[in-house]
């Protein structure tokens, strides 16, 4: 059952304004789906070939491109398999769903100035009883304003037609699915890079400098570095990711900058000259406050394709608003949606993250239909915007799933023969879910800790 999947590519496709023709040589392959009151597995597959179409055209590759929709499932909730260690647990003690005397909510703890913002609402809490105990004297509505307005993330869980309703979720809807900025794709602003495909490593000296973090972003870079981008990954100096440096670093360069400190500024500043893309997550203003506008970043990088995201929308009264796709999928009512289908007594998300992982992809998607329709075509430049409430909006409008049997299990055989080198010890990784005659997917560099690199390009250095 595969038709699904098609038509989420050819939406992402058409978004992306790819030819159509091209839809032609996308084969989707592979039964089973996981199990989800919405069509995962389709958007997996067809968001994963909707870039690896985009990957085909910019490297002029003209044969068929197959897409695993069984591996393509598997890819959006883990990679990776470790031998004899363990990746650490995804979430903050105190984060998840709560009930309220009025619904439930959900509660984002897992940087510590999220959790800190949350009990300073709620007071200190050492486990999920006594957050559950204090969350119980609150409306959700009233909650969620408290902690957002504290510098925290949450959400109250709405159902499908609330949010249709909401001012919010009918400014998404109208947004497009992947939004090029006219004013930078009609800037006439030439590219200075010489970076063109390579045969066999098509994306081989492409510059991507990704100031992403959770978790779409990390997704699209790496996408690009296992075409061979040279992907710098900078952090500050006091962010971690433990439970997802192992599956988002495959691939990249990872280094640590001080942007309040002087002379990281200035090397900064010379990494983003000689970068060819950027990809990144700040929320709206968020660059402006540190000196990166959108003029000083032109001035310092005039030929450079930008490709951001941001959680809830770039119109509307919540343009801006933190969140995550667990939130995400709190507010859009596929929270809800689920615990309906599941006829379950609280909310029941999305079965992998599927709102990162799709928006990465198509972020993915968006830096290569760029590099084609601009760079490659009249040297012109340009940059896109995409959010995880619209990629929601996507999935829901798909309707409801198919029933289908579940994916077989993952299986000694989907795991690709070498062993991993990573940082916490050796690993096995997925077969990759694409493949392309001539450029195969694979990742020269293994996953490492942030802030393992120095601050350099990986051509500078040590080599890709």
């Amino acid at each position: 059952m595969t038709a699904g999947a098609h038509a989420f590519a050819a939406q992402i496709w058409q978004a992306l304004h790819g030819p159509p023709s091209a839809l032609d040589r996308l084969h989707i392959t592979g039964a089973g789906a996981l199990p989800s009151a919405f069509a995962v597995s389709d958007l997996a597959a067809g968001s994963v070939g909707a870039a690896a179409l985009a990957l085909a055209e910019v490297a002029g590759l003209a044969g068929p491109v197959t897409v695993d929709r069984r591996l393509a499932s598997f890819w959006f909730a883990r990679s990776l398999q470790p031998e004899g260690w363990r990746v650490p647990e995804p979430w903050d003690p105190v984060a998840g769903d709560y009930e309220t005397p009025d619904g439930w909510i959900r509660l984002h703890t897992n940087a510590p100035h999220h959790r800190a913002a949350a009990e300073r609402v709620l007071g200190p809490q050492v486990d999920r009883a006594g957050m559950a105990r204090a969350v119980s004297g609150w409306t959700k509505a009233e909650l969620e304003a408290a902690i957002l307005a504290a510098g925290g993330c949450a959400a109250e869980m709405r159902g499908l037609a609330d949010w249709a309703a909401h001012p919010q979720g009918s400014a998404v809807a109208a947004e497009p699915l992947v939004h090029v900025d006219p004013a930078r794709d009609h800037s006439g602003s030439q590219s200075q890079s010489l970076w063109t495909p390579q045969p066999g490593r098509p994306l081989a000296g492409l510059r991507v400098l990704d100031l992403t973090r959770v978790l779409a972003g990390p997704v699209a870079t790496r996408f690009l570095a296992g075409f061979g981008a040279d992907v710098l990954r900078i952090d500050p100096p006091d962010w971690s990711e433990p439970a997802l440096e192992p599956e988002v670093t495959l691939g990249k360069t990872c280094a640590r900058l001080d942007l309040r400190q002087a002379a990281d500024r200035a090397t900064f500043e010379g990494l983003l000259a000689r970068a060819d893309v950027m990809i990144h997550g700040f929320r709206p203003g968020a660059l402006d406050g540190l000196g990166y506008g959108a003029q000083a970043r032109r001035a310092l990088a005039p030929g450079l394709v930008e490709v951001c995201l941001d959680a809830y929308g770039w119109t509307g009264p919540w343009a801006g608003r933190r969140g995550f796709d667990s939130l995400v999928q709190m507010s859009t009512g596929i929270a809800q949606a689920g615990q309906a289908w599941q006829r379950a007594e609280k909310p029941v998300p999305l079965p992998v993250q599927a709102l990162d992982h799709a928006t990465g992809y198509m972020m993915a998607a968006a830096v290569l239909r760029l590099l084609s329709r601009r760079r490659l075509a009249d040297g012109t430049v340009g940059g896109a915007r995409l959010s995880l409430a619209r990629t929601a909006a996507l999935l829901v409008e798909a309707g409801a799933a198919k029933p289908e049997p579940p994916c077989p299990a993952a299986s000694p055989e989907d795991l690709a023969p070498e062993i991993e080198a990573t940082s916490w010890g050796p690993a096995r990784r997925l077969r990759p879910p694409v493949e392309m005659a001539g450029a195969p997917m694979r990742w020269a560099r293994a996953a490492r800790r942030l802030g393992d690199d120095a601050p350099e390009w990986a051509a500078d250095g040590v080599g890709t």
